[in-house]
Order: structure tokens, then C-alpha cells, then sequence
């Protein structure tokens, strides 16, 4: 039986459950969706679902630090329930799109509305002693695989329905979700830890100045940053890979993104507890990232479906790098920079969503009319698996201890264990 230190805690994972599930619910379509209202084949509709993802990527970049700021102003509860609303709005507007446009118009409102894990990563954090962030991360963990065993089954079976009823039941799950949200959730940020607003801060520069200035800090956020360069292989070009390498439908794109789902639920569920006491996070981190490169490079030549449901899983074992990743960065802040942390490292996310998904869509369609279209796995596991030789070569075995509130932030170059 789970055993939560908050009862925030299963709100948060409901939360991000259901907008994965959003997300997920989605994906199946996109490739009809997209060739149908572009009137273009697979190769060029997989360029513009890069540059459509780069659009939210960079909407998202410009947002979220100030969201994370924000949310350690005011709370992280107001955050949350209002990024849901917008979610809820922007899935009926690409439910209602009448042209590529309109969809690009609506991935960039998704984009300034931000996702939920930056705000629920906060949360965690405000209520988790720092020695058990990493297993409660690796419970958010595990509600993103719940939405995506959900979202991309249910995504397939929706479309039974059209390409566009997919969005309305995922405008339908993101109302919901702030629904209960409003009713459930409890704000976790006390008075005393607030801090004022400061415009300055609410950037990229501003969330990580502290971080820059702790010597022993660096290699981490250069392997957080090509990890998801390289993992944002999946969001940008499964469908269409699937469909041109496998000649996957709808139904058959969710249920493989259904078992990515799954084995990460079960990574974060029995896995995680387990292998963290042993490996601590910088193990689990070189761990992980070695299973997600290895397995990237060895779906760049599968032939058949079989073989993509069998490599993951190894490759679900990637599941590690996130709670692993995420547990050394909290407690390198105090208290009261969790949220700008967070937003911070959304910020991140969202560079490497600018570039991610435009080297793998750009890839994908250069390699298929040449007779390859594995180029775009390659270059995910190449940069993955650079991002774990990085954290081998270059973190310290332990990270350094948070000051206090009153202090600096960080100690700079401590931390060698």
C-alpha cells in the first residue's frame, strides 16, 4: 500500500494524470489530422508537427519561469487551477480548427498556459522532506504513466469517432480536472515561505542564476538539458514514425504508447523504491538514461510491431532518470525557491522543445524519402546517452545541501561525496 506524506500528494498525481491523459488522448490523430487539413503527405506533415510542437515549446519558455514565480507569490494552488482552465479552453479551440493556423494558434495558448508538472513538482517539493523528494517524485512519475497507459488507448478508440473527438473529451478531462481541483486541493505554499514577485527573477537567467554560481552544479544541467533534447523524440515523431515504418493506425499508435505507459507505471510504482535505496540518484540517473539510449538506438532498426513492444522493455527502465534527476536539483534550493526551481527547469524543458522536436520531425522526414527513416532515434540516443557519460564524468556522488532561507541559496562547489 502507497503511503503518501501529504495528502496534497495524490490530488497533485490525480492532477497530472488526467492532463497527460489530455495530452496522450491526442496524439493518435495528429498524423490524419494534420495530412488531412494540410492536404500533404506523411514526411511533410511530420515537419509541421515539429514546428507545431516548437511553437508550444517556445510559448511555454517565455511563460514558465513566471508561472513558477507566480506560484511562489500566491500559492501553487491558483497556478494550477488556472493552467487546467486554459487547457480546457485550448482543446476545444483544436477541436474546432478549421486549419492548420487555428491548431498552431491553440498549441501556443497550451504553451503560455504551461503544464501542470512544473507547479506539482513544487508541490511535491513543499510538503516532502528533502531525503524522500526522490520517491515522491517518482510517484508524479508514475501518474504520468497512468495518463499515458489511459490517454493514447482511449485517443485510438475515440477516433472511432473522427480526428477531432479526441480533443473534446481531452476539453472535457482538463474542466474536470480544475473542477476537482477547486473542491480537493489544498494550497501547500505557507505565508511564511512566500516572496515577492520580482519581474528580474521570473526568467530562465533569473530561476538558475544560483545554480551557475555552485560549481558542482553544471554537468547536471547540461545532461538535463540534452536528456530532453534527446527524449523529445517521442511526442514529436512517434505517430508519424510508426505510421510510415510500421503503417501503424490510430488504435495501434495508442496502444504502443499505452505500454510506454504502463512499464513506466511500473518503473515508478515497484521499481524506483526499490533501486533508489541502492543506486542513490546519481546511479539511478546513469542507469536510466543508459536504457532510454539504448533503446532509442535500437528502434531506429526495428522492423516489425513485435519488436518496438519488446525493447521498451528494457527502455521503460528511462523511468529512473526523472525522479533521479529532479531529487539532487531540490535539494540543491531551499524552501523558498522550489517553485522558481521548477519553473526554472521548465524553462529548460521548453529550449530543448524548441530544438527537440524540430532535429527529430526535420530528421524523420529528410531520412524516410532517402530510404531511413531511423535517422531521428540515432540522434535521440546519441544525445542521451551523452547526457549520462556526462553525469558518470561530472557529478559529484552527493549534491550540495540547501542553505537556509536567509542565506545565499547555495554553497558553491560543495557537495563532494
Amino acid at each position: 500500500m502507497i503511503r503518501f506524506e501529504h495528502r496534497a500528494i495524490p490530488i497533485v498525481m490525480a492532477a497530472v494524470t488526467i492532463d497527460v491523459i489530455g495530452f496522450g488522448i491526442v496524439m493518435p490523430v495528429l498524423p490524419s489530422l494534420i495530412t488531412r487539413l494540410g492536404h500533404m503527405d506523411l514526411p511533410a506533415a511530420t515537419r509541421i508537427s515539429g514546428w507545431m510542437l516548437a511553437v508550444f515549446a517556445i510559448a511555454q519558455f517565455f511563460a514558465g519561469p513566471v508561472m513558477g514565480n507566480i506560484g511562489d507569490r500566491f500559492g501553487r494552488r491558483p497556478v494550477l487551477i488556472a493552467a487546467m482552465v486554459a487547457f480546457g479552453l485550448d482543446y476545444l479551440l483544436m477541436a474546432a480548427a478549421p486549419t492548420l493556423a487555428w491548431l498552431f494558434v491553440g498549441r501556443a495558448v497550451a504553451g503560455v498556459a504551461g503544464a501542470t508538472m512544473g507547479p506539482a513538482g513544487a508541490v511535491i517539493a513543499d510538503v516532502t522532506p528533502p531525503e524522500k523528494r526522490a520517491a515522491s517524485y517518482g510517484l508524479l512519475g508514475a501518474a504520468f504513466g497512468i495518463g499515458f497507459i489511459i490517454g493514447p488507448a482511449l485517443g485510438g478508440l475515440v477516433a472511432h469517432w473522427g480526428v477531432r473527438a479526441p480533443f473534446i473529451v481531452a476539453s472535457v478531462l482538463a474542466f474536470l480536472n480544475a473542477a476537482a481541483m477547486i473542491l480537493l486541493l489544498p494550497e501547500t505554499l505557507d505565508a511564511a515561505h512566500r516572496r515577492p514577485f520580482r519581474l528580474r527573477e521570473a526568467t530562465v537567467v533569473g530561476a538558475f542564476r544560483p545554480l551557475f554560481h555552485a560549481g558542482n552544479a553544471t554537468p547536471l544541467l547540461v545532461a538535463w538539458f540534452l536528456w530532453q533534447l534527446g527524449g523529445i523524440v517521442y511526442p514529436a515523431v512517434w505517430s508519424f514514425w510508426s505510421t510510415i515504418r510500421l503503417g501503424w493506425n490510430a488504435a495501434q499508435i495508442g496502444w504502443s504508447l499505452a505500454w510506454v505507459g504502463f512499464l513506466q507505471l511500473v518503473v515508478q510504482i515497484w521499481v524506483t523504491p526499490r533501486l533508489m535505496p541502492r543506486l542513490h540518484e546519481r546511479g539511478a540517473a546513469i542507469v536510466g538514461l543508459s536504457a532510454a539510449a539504448l533503446t532509442l538506438f535500437a528502434y531506429a532498426f526495428v522492423t516489425q510491431g513485435w519488436q518496438v513492444y519488446a525493447f521498451f522493455l528494457f527502455g521503460a527502465l528511462g523511468a529512473l532518470a526523472w525522479p533521479a534527476m529532479n531529487g539532487i536539483l531540490s535539494q540543491m534550493v531551499d524552501s523558498t525557491r522550489q517553485g522558481a526551481l521548477q519553473g526554472g527547469l521548465g524553462a529548460m524543458n521548453s529550449v530543448a522543445a524548441i530544438f527537440g522536436p524540430l532535429i527529430a520531425a526535420q530528421s524523420l522526414a529528410w531520412g524516410s524519402r532517402r530510404g531511413f527513416d531511423g535517422a531521428a532515434f540515432l540522434i535521440s540516443a546519441g544525445l542521451i546517452g551523452a547526457s549520462a557519460l556526462i553525469i558518470a564524468l561530472g557529478t559529484p556522488r552527493r549534491a550540495a545541501a540547501p542553505a537556509s532561507a536567509d542565506g545565499p541559496g547555495f554553497e558553491a562547489g560543495g557537495g563532494n561525496g
